[in-house]
């Protein structure tokens, strides 16, 4: 079992109940799912940049990512339809606790000028986004290896209500956020 998972079950539900009164396990919010997307727009000129984001995102998600495509045509960004524009992830289960263990402990201490996570990314529903500029924070990736320099976006889906529920249930995982 991952730990964070166990983590969740042993002490943030608990903690959560007691917190909002809630009468039911069920009813505690929890992770459901993180995406993992990098964006790339010169990719859609040199196909070597689409093929090694995917597998760098690959060794950093540990599952093979989806390759996304523009959905029509943009002039000025010198785009087709249908070319490749980026790649995505999406973590579900064990590989999420894992990857969200790796990316608090890990990840985070390893960026430069490091301050904590903005508390006010929350979209309203629950689900926090945070953007990372570079690639080379995870351990997996070896940096002599690198070509160009990418940075991704990471969203975390929660069943939560309302962001203070999120936050906190983030909180409790141990995200680093800025008071």
């Amino acid at each position: 079992m991952a730990r964070l998972k166990d983590k969740y079950s042993k002490e943030i539900v608990p903690a959560m109940m007691e917190r909002y009164g809630y009468k039911n396990r069920m009813r505690t919010p929890a992770l459901e799912k993180i995406v993992i997307n990098m964006g790339l727009g010169q990719g859609a000129q040199d196909n070597k940049i689409i093929e090694d984001a995917s597998r760098e995102l690959s060794l950093i998600a540990g599952q093979r990512p989806v390759v996304t495509r523009a959905k029509k045509a943009v002039a000025n960004f010198k785009i087709r339809k249908g070319s490749a524009v980026g790649c995505k992830v999406t973590l579900r289960g064990d590989m999420m606790y894992e990857f969200l263990d790796r990316l608090i402990a890990v990840v985070m201490p390893r960026i430069k000028d490091f301050r904590g996570l903005s508390p006010r990314s929350f979209d309203g529903r629950g689900n926090y986004a945070m953007g990372l500029k570079e690639q080379s924070a995870f351990p997996e990736i070896d940096a002599d290896k690198v070509t160009l320099i990418k940075g991704m976006d990471i969203i975390i889906g929660t069943s939560a209500k309302t962001d203070d529920e999120a936050r906190q249930l983030l909180k409790l995982f141990g995200m680093p956020f800025r008071s």
